[in-house]
């Protein structure tokens, strides 16, 4: 397998957390045999400083001639005074866009020993194992007009989709369900919005063409409770952009950090892989952030970039097993006595438990 990565640490914890899923994914192709090629390039804060503008056109340039990016975080409180098309969240914002990927995959799900992390009962959390699939190129963040009057001190956003646009991101949803528990949850406002109208509309004649997934639909406000109480009932879920940003960031009690998430964004040029935490530029440079969702956000790269299951499986295996050994970073100590790590002594660990298993694959394999 060949593989050309481009790597975009961007800001705060960003360079932190990325340089331990890159060292996994050199594990994986040193051990495997694969050739995995890595650049390294510039977005957010970190590219305003260089070069002026929060996504260089060297930058977009390099990312449309690989075969995957993976990115780290991007923010800075240093850049709040920029106009909001100059602030380093615009980078990302254009480098999604460019890129074309419409469909954002976030799972949420509930680790047996980090029960105690989420402030929900281990009962309502066992068993938890959602994936949303979020539609990221339109609604709220993308529509036009908008415009903030500073004269009038008024504002306004528009919230815009096109059937068609609704049309690719439920496939995605539906074709994920295929492969899991063969259930799709659409989560809209059809009760108020038309935009949710036409969603709710355009998703049930979609699932006409997948007569093996059921499909429910699900009111925002409603779901949102649900996803606290009953969060086993949910297998796949779709909703549009603003929706799933917030959904699936509460979500994030489930497993108890914003730091053991990971996301992927496909259906463009080029896929983009983050985990869903953001910069965190307090504690940037402390040792203190959690590598574990930027790698298992590298499985998600090679699930769905590289096609290479076994060894996303794998990764997901070693964090699973380093998390039951007890280690912990400072975000996912709660209480009681465990084994607090650094960023890079967390990624040591798992890269330890991951040689152990890719070894144990391959003696199998050669007997």
């Amino acid at each position: 397998m060949k593989l050309k990565v481009l790597v975009v640490a961007g800001d705060g914890i960003g360079p932190e957390v990325t340089a331990e899923a890159v060292r996994i994914l050199r594990t994986v192709a040193e051990l495997g045999g694969h050739d995995f090629e890595f650049r390294n390039a510039l977005i957010g804060g970190a590219a305003i400083k260089a070069h002026g503008t929060p996504l260089p056109e060297s930058t977009l340039e390099a990312a449309l001639e690989s075969d995957a990016v993976l990115l780290g975080a991007v923010g800075s409180n240093e850049f709040n005074a920029l106009p909001p098309d100059k602030r380093p969240e615009a980078g990302l914002l254009q480098i999604r866009q460019a890129l074309g990927g419409y469909g954002n995959l976030r799972p949420a799900f509930a680790w047996p020993s980090l029960a105690v992390n989420s402030p929900l009962k281990p009962e309502v959390t066992d068993g938890a194992d959602i994936i949303f699939v979020r539609e990221l190129l339109g609604g709220l963040y993308f529509g036009t007009p908008r415009e903030w009057n500073r004269e009038t001190n008024s504002a306004y956003n528009t919230m815009r989709y096109t059937r068609d646009e609704i049309v690719r991101v439920a496939r995605v949803a539906f074709e994920l369900a295929a492969s899991r528990r063969q259930k799709v949850t659409s989560v809209d406002k059809a009760n108020v919005l038309e935009t949710s109208q036409l969603w709710r509309a355009t998703v049930t004649e979609v699932a006409k063409e997948y007569p093996g997934i059921a499909l429910d639909h699900q009111y925002v406000d409603s779901f949102a409770m649900h996803l606290m109480n009953i969060p086993r009932n949910f297998d796949v879920v779709l909703t549009e952009n603003l929706f799933g940003d917030i959904l699936s960031d509460e979500a994030a009690v489930i497993t108890g950090s914003l730091g053991m998430l990971p996301s992927a964004t496909v259906g463009g040029k080029v896929n983009l892989y983050e985990p869903v935490h953001g910069s965190a530029p307090d504690i940037a440079g402390k040792g203190l952030a959690n590598p574990l969702g930027a790698i298992l956000t590298a499985a998600m790269l090679l699930r769905h970039s590289a096609k290479l299951e076994q060894d996303a499986l794998a990764i997901e295996t070693a964090v699973r097993k380093v998390l039951e050994a007890g280690y912990r970073t400072a975000d996912l100590v709660r209480g009681e006595s465990k084994q607090k790590l650094t960023t890079q002594e967390m990624g040591q660990k798992v890269f330890e438990a991951l040689n152990e298993i890719i070894d144990r694959r391959q003696s199998l394999h050669a007997v």
